[in-house]
Order: structure tokens, then sequence, then C-alpha cells
């Protein structure tokens, strides 16, 4: 089967999206599969796209509500067309294809079988509402062209669910199961402990009521520690209230590379995500579960759809200081449950390999391919 792959963000940065676009190229290529990452070209770059990347049009950086996006030139039609025709795809799987404008331009000019995979939720605030009201004209226009729906949680699936009646299949995201992995022994029983952050410090993240909490930690046990990783444009203002507070022991690190946070979370004690909204699913508590490392993570869901069963221990109000702290204080010391904890996470973990994704995605293509058909 011959396959693309559209992504509408830049595949020489890091990101989610782009991380699973490249596993499930890797996964399907191993399977003898044909398949090709459909991407804009990236900004300041003039090189050759790489093998099995094709560059349509040139990728503009512009900030979104939720989070950075690539919008590709207008002016690529005969582009769109000429790749169409000498390539002869049987499946375009097209990830996040509401952001402009790749998704569209390429959807309206596909005569095979097009499939969505819708990634992100939309905030419940005001911005979030307004977002939603003023995307869904376009929004809409590009569903006629989609023959099946799919979404990597009911988060994520919860705006498309308002604009189609077509049935939209949950296929959830994914972690290389070979780069996370437990440590080789877990270190329960030291005494000076580390907490992590791993994402980006701004607001809707929850790093504010972290540093609330740690402050209250700390109060307690002053040899705990607290690293931030991940770089964004409110860094300086929570290093500035981790100051304000009279903070011990608070590590800024910035972006770090993914074998420094595999490290990082082999080596902490508990990874805390206090993400209040957004959130449509939860890669980073994938990572913290595949190295075994116990979480606390923001009740959003997202964050549920993954801390499901005995991982809803997992899951609090950040705002609630006073209850925040109570709970990492518990999965941080209570060793019992830890292991249990443990032995959740490892239980689950299978599900979320790419082969069982990758597996469930080819059964979406072949019945779409098999209606196509049959219309």
């Amino acid at each position: 089967m011959k396959i693309g792959l559209v992504c509408p963000y830049s595949v020489s940065k890091n990101g989610g999206v782009q991380e699973i676009v490249r596993a499930q190229q890797r996964e399907l290529l191993g399977r003898g599969h044909d398949c090709y990452i459909i991407t804009p070209r990236p900004q300041d770059y003039d090189g050759e796209p790489g093998d099995h990347v094709i560059f349509i049009g040139a990728g503009n950086e512009f900030n979104s509500p939720t989070h950075t996006t690539f919008q590709i030139s207008a002016s690529v039609s005969d582009t769109i067309h000429r790749m169409l025709d000498e390539e002869q795809f049987d499946v375009l799987h097209f990830h996040e294809p509401w952001i402009p404008m790749l998704g569209l331009q390429i959807l309206s000019r596909s005569n095979t079988v097009n499939v969505a995979t819708f990634h992100a939720a939309l905030p419940e605030t005001m911005v979030g509402r307004t977002t939603g009201r003023v995307i869904s004209p376009y929004a809409k226009s590009m569903l006629k062209y989609i023959d099946s729906f799919t979404a990597v949680s009911d988060a994520a699936a919860e705006y498309v669910c308002k604009l189609t009646d077509a049935p939209v299949a949950i296929i959830p995201n994914a972690i290389d199961q070979t780069l996370y992995v437990p440590p080789k022994a877990f270190h329960d029983k030291r005494k000076h402990k580390t907490i992590l952050f791993i994402g980006r410090p701004e607001g809707r993240k929850g790093v504010k009521y972290l540093l609330h909490t740690f402050k209250v930690l700390q109060a307690k046990d002053p040899t705990l520690s607290l690293v931030i990783a991940g770089d964004g444009n409110e860094r300086e203002k929570m290093e500035q209230l981790a100051s304000d507070l009279e903070l011990q022991n608070v590590q800024f690190l910035g972006f770090v590379s993914v074998e420094e946070k595999v490290r990082l979370l082999q080596t902490s004690d508990l990874f805390c995500s206090p993400a209040l909204f957004g959130e449509s699913f939860g890669i980073v508590l994938l990572e913290a579960m595949g190295t075994g490392l116990v979480t606390v993570a923001g009740d959003n869901p997202g964050y549920a759809a993954v801390m499901q069963g005995l991982g809803a221990l997992s899951l609090v109000d950040p705002k609630h200081i006073a209850e925040f702290a109570r709970r990492i204080d518990l999965l941080l010391h209570e060793t019992d449950l830890r292991k249990l904890w443990r032995s959740w996470a490892a239980a689950e973990m299978p599900k979320y390999s790419y082969k069982q994704i990758v597996d469930q995605y080819m059964e979406v293509y072949e019945l779409a391919i098999s209606r196509k058909k049959d219309a």
C-alpha cells in the first residue's frame, strides 16, 4: 500500500505530532508499505527533503492559542496536482487537518482515500470558544473531503463531533517503548528526592501552582528538589516567581534533548504535569509511565484518558494547593503505593506501542478503501 502522511508542522523540529508521524512512517516502512511524509518546507531550509519526505510549499511560523503552527503558502495548486498525479497514493492520512492551509489544499484536490486524525483539544476558555467559532467555517469546508475520521482521545474528538455526524474512531497516541524504559533499579528509599516537570512553563501547564505547592512541600522537607525542563515565553516569569517565593533547589533547564529527557525520567523520583486545560491526550504521561516514574497530573479530560483505573489516583486539581501537596507527598514517599502504581503503568503500556496503533490505523485504511470501492 502507498500511504502519504500529511503533517502541517515542520518535521525538522521536535513536537508531539511530528514524533508520531515519523514513528508511524517507520512502522509502516518496516511492514513493507511505501510511506511518505508530506509537509511544508521548513523556514530557512533550501536542501533536499530527505528520503520518503515530500515538501509542498513553504512554511511560515505563527502562534495559535494552543501551540505554534506552520501555514503553507496558498500558491501551490499546480505543485499539489503534480505530486498527487505522480505519487498515486492509496491513502492520504491527514494529521491535524484543520491547521491552515496544507490539509484543505490537498484534501480538495485528492481523489484517493482521505483519513483524518485530530490531535488537539480546544481549551474550555473564552479564547478556546472564540477560536472554535472563528475556525468552524474553515473546518466545515474540509469535512466533505474526509472519508474516515479518527482522534487520539474523546477530548480531541469533541470539536469535530460538533461539526459532523460521521463516526470518529478513537486511536490513542503511542511512544517509542524501546527508548522510554525503566532504569535498572528504582531508588524509592533514597532521602534526597527530585520532582520533575517537562513541558513549556506557561500558564495552562500549571507551573505556577506547582511552584506554590513546592513551597509547601519544601517547608516539610528542605532537601526536596524540583527540576523544570522546557522552554517557553513565560519561563522568565516562572523563574521570577520561584525567586519571589524564596524557593531552594529549583532548576530551570530550558530545552532538553530526547536523550536528556529520558535520563531525567529515569533518575527522578516523581513526575508532575499539572496542566489545567487544553490537553487532548498526554504523551508526557506515557513517557513517564514507560520509565516507571510515578506521576501526579492535572485532572483534565486529555490526561484522564490516559490515567484510567488505578491511574486516576494520579489526577488532582492543581489549584487546590493543599490537596496537590498531599497527593505529591503520598506518591513520593509511600513505597508500597509506588510499586502498585508501577505495576498498573506496566500493564497499560502495551496498548500504547506503535505496532498496536498502526494496526488500528491499517484497519481504518482498509475499511475506507473498501467503502470507496463500493460507493
